[in-house]
């Protein structure tokens, strides 16, 4: 359940490869800023020191190789408890707006479903990490997962490595895109499934079309 003392709003971005998380997380913080909101912006793995020399090792294919997924899923939760008790809480307890490329969905698909985890190992590891911070609104952006291959390879600057999730097959990609598909449809409340194939300007009137009824219903409504 959420944290009943922050007075923030927690959004995280979730998708496949190539989706636009970081282009929308980026369009919508400056349109929340505009409009007089204080926004932080983060990633996952990531946010901190620590987490991200965690980031570090996790998207490097020799290194993660040798881990295996359960070894994997307990880095991202440590990388991911560090996040949320030196950034994210601390963001919502200002009354931040706390904007999250990547949270505790992508553990669900990228280690549990990919990696055949046990489902009651991946919520305790869950609950420990996010310790009751889960996001008011969750963004699953929707996308073909060649399309956002292409997209990812276009974004590389000159002599940029893909990254180890990058390198895997079509058909690895399309079945974390169904696992989103499945989070979408299981958790309505919390989640927003949107369709990202269309240019960013069109996605992100979207995306806004699912936040501003939040902030609306913040106390003192939303700010102009």
């Amino acid at each position: 359940m959420n944290d009943d003392t922050r007075t923030g709003l927690f959004i995280s971005f979730e998708g496949g490869e190539g989706v636009g998380k970081s282009t929308q997380i980026r369009l919508l913080a400056k349109r929340l800023r505009a409009r007089g909101h204080d926004v932080t912006v983060s990633r996952e793995p990531g946010g901190t020191p620590g987490a991200e020399a965690v980031r570090h090792v996790l998207l490097d294919q020799a290194a993660a190789e040798s881990f295996g997924p359960a070894m994997e899923a307990l880095l991202f939760a440590a990388a991911r408890n560090d996040h949320v008790e030196q950034v994210i809480r601390p963001a919502l307890a200002r009354g931040e707006v706390m904007l999250v490329d990547r949270f505790m969905d992508s553990t669900r698909v990228y280690q549990g479903m990919s990696g055949n985890l046990d489902p009651g190992f991946v919520t305790s590891l869950e609950r420990v990490a996010v310790h009751g911070t889960v996001p008011d609104l969750t963004i699953i952006l929707d996308l073909d997962p060649e399309t956002g291959l292409k997209r990812a390879h276009a974004r590389r600057t000159q002599g940029q490595q893909r990254d180890r999730f990058e390198k895997e097959t079509v058909a690895v990609h399309e079945a974390r895109r169904r696992a989103f598909r499945h989070i979408a449809e299981a958790e309505p409340d919390r989640c927003r499934l949107i369709d990202a194939s269309g240019d960013a300007a069109d996605v992100a009137e979207a995306v806004w079309h699912a936040v501003e009824p939040l902030l609306e219903r913040r106390p003192g409504g939303e700010r102009r």
